[in-house]
């Protein structure tokens, strides 16, 4: 299938790179229909509107800048997507690149969880303190090696 993408243009993409949002995503309800690309720097990855080229987010796997990152939320919320075993999510955080040059931050509040098999995903609301919106990447990282 081919999708107008935000970074790279037209892109012919597969079937399974594909992931669908039931509920949508906070702030794009609307749209519930993505695919799932490589972005050219690791270890981030784009999530693309099918509908909206213009409607694409900046993923990463937050557990490669904080270890310690728990994804608290009940098995309600998990079955909704199909997921009745943790090794079957997939968990993404969304990235932020202020324009002014400020720090890339991560939301580490609002995760993004995939079910691997299904490719069914949600975004959750995590009400644990220690995660919020604006996680700055690059000082968690060094965080991480200091310690």
């Amino acid at each position: 299938m081919k999708v107008a993408t935000k970074a790279y243009g037209p892109v012919d993409v597969d079937e399974r790179q594909k992931i669908s949002f039931p509920q949508g995503l906070f702030g794009f309800e609307t749209f519930r229909e993505y695919v799932l690309l490589d972005a050219e720097r690791q270890p981030y990855y784009w999530l693309q509107s099918i509908d909206v080229e213009q409607i694409a987010f900046i993923l990463v796997n937050p557990f490669l800048f904080r270890s310690d990152y728990e994804v608290n939320i009940g098995n309600d919320e998990l079955a909704e997507i199909g997921i009745f075993s943790p090794e079957k999510a997939l968990i993404f955080s969304i990235v932020t690149i202020p324009a002014d040059g400020g720090p890339m931050t991560a939301n580490l509040q609002g995760p993004l969880i995939i079910n691997r098999d299904t490719r069914a995903g949600k975004q959750a609301v995590l009400t644990d303190p220690r995660w919020n919106t604006k996680h700055d990447i690059m000082a968690e990282l060094l965080a991480a090696k200091a310690r």
